[in-house]
Order: structure tokens, then sequence, then C-alpha cells
């Protein structure tokens, strides 16, 4: 249901309760205001201890709901004279890929990222926002014209994985994909990355090669869905809940693995609760990223690339998280 998360229930129960109460007092002559301000209370404690303690499964929901604000929807809130460019010039145009140049407090940049609908028509056209070849295609054709004119680059990765068919597959899928990784790997301009949703296998790797990588406190960064590790590890894919909790997709884990650079936090109950200030604690990470990354030179932006996936991830041992070096 588009109203509600699972978990929320006992929240949205308590605030029709307390909505009905306040109709009640309306049209009648009794005097509930106490009831409702104790109610008003329960409701304040009982969204602090759920919104505060968020299970993985909680934050998976949350990165799949679909009111949640997508790359166009922070576009309009982030830059200025964005222009949408279309094409891969080899076969057509991906809808599922939107990209373009724009200002960012007057610096020119590139802006690709993935785009998903908010209803079943806007989905088909965007193909749930699963790219086809000629997306990554078009996203690599944008970031060589950045590089040529020496613009940052900011990626929104929000996908579950990249098209699976046969057509997709037919184009060459796979080298669109691994293509995008090389040459991003090289490029000589800032490359930074958010994750404001799910952030799906090489779907998402596939605009993910950046100098900085940032998500959103409730989106989810994996090499497979928790439905789909559950298929696999226990045959079971209605055990995704099990696999969510101990695959460390979410955002605090993942910056805890050193796979991430920073966590994003969220308005309180999802970024859809607020798009404008969410748009603001984005605004505020990529400003500083901007700023610390075109401080360096060329060979300096792929050095510092090449790092820091060389030094990604860390294992544990006797309780502590030790980074590969």
């Amino acid at each position: 249901m588009v109203g509600e998360l699972e978990f929320e229930r006992p929240i949205v129960q308590l605030r029709n309760k307390i909505a009905e109460l306040k109709e009640f007092t309306k049209t009648s002559d009794l005097d509930l205001t106490s009831e409702i301000e104790k109610l008003e209370a329960r409701l304040e404690k009982l969204e602090k201890d759920i919104y505060d303690n968020l299970k993985p499964w909680d934050r998976v929901q949350i990165a799949r709901y679909p009111n949640r604000p997508t790359t166009l929807d922070y576009i309009a809130y982030l830059f200025e004279d964005f222009f949408e460019c279309h094409g891969d010039r080899t076969f057509g145009d991906d809808e599922a890929i939107v990209g373009g140049i724009a200002k960012f407090q007057g610096l020119p940049v590139t802006i690709i990222g993935h785009q998903r609908g908010k209803d079943t028509k806007e989905n088909i056209r965007r193909n749930f926002g699963m790219p086809h070849p000629e997306g990554y295609r078009k996203a690599l054709r944008l970031m060589r014209q950045a590089e040529k004119f020496h613009r940052p680059i900011i990626c929104f990765i929000d996908t579950k994985g990249a098209y699976p068919g046969k057509a997709a597959e037919e184009r060459g899928q796979s080298e669109a994909i691994a293509k995008n990784l090389v040459e991003m790997a090289g490029l000589t301009v800032p490359v930074i990355c958010f994750v404001i949703g799910e952030g799906g296998s090489g779907g998402a790797l596939g605009l993910g090669v950046g100098n900085q990588i940032h998500m959103l406190e409730n989106s989810t960064y994996s090499v497979i869905s928790p439905e789909g590790a559950a298929a696999i590890l226990w045959k079971d894919a209605s055990k995704a809940k099990t696999a969510a909790e101990s695959m460390k997709i979410t955002a605090p884990d993942l910056k805890q693995l050193g796979i991430i650079d920073e966590v994003i936090p969220e308005i309180k109950g999802g970024a859809h609760k607020n798009i404008e200030k969410q748009a603001e604690e984005i605004e505020k990470v990529l400003k500083a990223s901007l700023e610390q990354l075109l401080k360096l030179s060329e060979a300096e932006l792929i050095e510092n690339r090449y790092q820091r996936f060389r030094t990604i991830g860390a294992y544990s041992t006797q309780n502590e998280f030790i980074n590969i070096t």
C-alpha cells in the first residue's frame, strides 16, 4: 500500500485515532483535549522509537517506496538551467537513465542518474528504472562530453539493476556496463555519486565509479537484492528479511565497512516526507565534495579514484573492522 509502510502501521493507526477524536470533539459537547494531548505525546514517542531504530528490512522498504524522490525530483531542487540530453548515438534513447547539463551554484556540471516512475504508466515508460545498454552508453557519452569541457560529473544511483531481458543482452548489456567501469576509472574530472534509493548490482555500479560515494540514510547498495540472495542461499525468496539483516546493504553498515564516504541524514520517516529539506541535506554534501575535489589535478583525481577502489571494503577479526590495503 502506497500510503504506509509495514513498520509504520502502528504510527498510522495512532494518527487516525487522534484525527477521529479531534473530529468527534468538533461535532459534540465533549472536551477530549486531555486525551488527545496524551495520545499526541504517545505518538511522538512512538515515532522516535520506530524511526530511530529502523531494521535493515525497514530501510529496504523505504528505499523502494513508490513516492520516494527520484533523480529528476532532486535535479529540480539542486540545480539551475538543467538541459536534458537524449540518446546514445548508436541505438536509441533509454529513459531509465536521464542526463544533461546544468549549473550548481553557478558551476557548470553534468548530471546523470537512474530514473524510475511513480505510477504504472511512468514505470513502463522508464522500464521501472532498469536501464538497457543504450542507457549506459548514453551515460558514457555524457561523461566524455563532461571531460572534454572540464565539467564535474554528478551521478544519482537508484535502480534494482540493469535490465536482464533478451533484447538487452543481445545489444551488449555486460559490455556496456564493463566499458563504463573502465572509462569512469580514468576520467580526469571529479565524479561524485549519490545512492538515493536502491543501488542494485552492476546496474548501479555502471554509474558508481566515483571519487566519492554518498548514500541517503535509508537507501541500499548491494550486489544482489535480498530476495535474490535468499533464493540462492535458502532456496526461498520469502526469507528476504533475514537476508537483508545478513548482507550489510544499508548506509550505516556500508559506511562502517568503508565502502561509502558519507551517510546523508534523511527526514524522519524517509526522504519522501519532505523533498525540499532532503535536497538541502544533499546540497551540503555535494558542495563540500566539489570544494575538496576541484582542488585536485587531473592526475590526482585519477589516483584518488584508483586508491578509493583499491582499498575498498573491510574484513572483521576479533570484533574489529580492518580496512584492506
